[in-house]
């Protein structure tokens, strides 16, 4: 059922070699652009598309309550065999509705979309960003990045612009923090030219 999410085409059937590469991933070097909002008291953490758990596994051992949301199955169950936190709940749940993440009204105080936004397509964007910004409370920061290269063989990705990104998050009460490039962590996606944008955001509690 995994394999028919919208924007994850190609991961169920790489999920093998994907997971060995990830797991060389430093969070810390990953996320170095946007370490300084990582909230430094206990807070209650969204990663959505959480892959394997490395983003996740990182905010549980800053003391962090999490929710991990991976539709994917083979990557959702590495993760939890890598990564058994008690500070970690793990969902099967995927964008643009996040049907179930939104029954529970939950929200949290930070948010983390690493390597997502750009799966979807354009209406699946302007569906997500209101259902993303329910999720989160006043002051609440929303991360997210966007990648831009050659899309590999098999994935669904779109050109994502980061002007677009901003302008439909603004909409939705989510005023821009940071907006940087920088070159991918990955010598294969640097040595094809693969580059990044990383954008955050708050949440005012003013409505425009």
């Amino acid at each position: 059922m995994s394999i028919n999410v919208s924007g994850t085409e190609g991961y169920a059937e790489n999920a093998q070699s994907l997971i060995e590469q990830w797991q060389d991933i430093s969070f810390a070097e990953h996320h170095e652009p946007i370490m300084h909002l990582v909230p430094t008291h206990p807070a209650c953490i969204l990663d959505i598309g959480a892959g394997i758990g490395t983003d996740a596994a990182a905010f549980a051992a800053m003391g962090h309550s999490v929710v991990a949301v991976e539709p994917v199955d083979a990557l959702r169950f590495a993760g939890i065999r890598q990564h058994p936190s008690p500070r970690i709940e793990w969902l099967d749940d995927s964008l643009p509705d996040l049907a179930i993440l939104r029954s529970r009204r939950n929200e949290f105080d930070f948010a983390m979309l690493s390597a997502v936004w750009m799966h979807l397509d354009e209406d699946e964007r302007h569906r997500a960003m209101p259902n993303v910004s329910a999720l989160l409370c006043e002051g609440a920061m929303l991360v997210l990045s966007l990648r831009h290269g050659p899309v590999p063989k098999g994935r669904r990705m779109f050109d994502v612009s980061a002007e677009e990104t901003i302008q439909l998050a603004n909409a939705y009460r989510l005023r821009t923090l940071l907006n940087v490039q920088t070159e991918s962590m990955q010598p294969g996606n640097r040595h094809m030219g693969v580059t990044w944008t990383r954008l955050a955001f708050v949440k005012d509690g003013a409505r425009g």
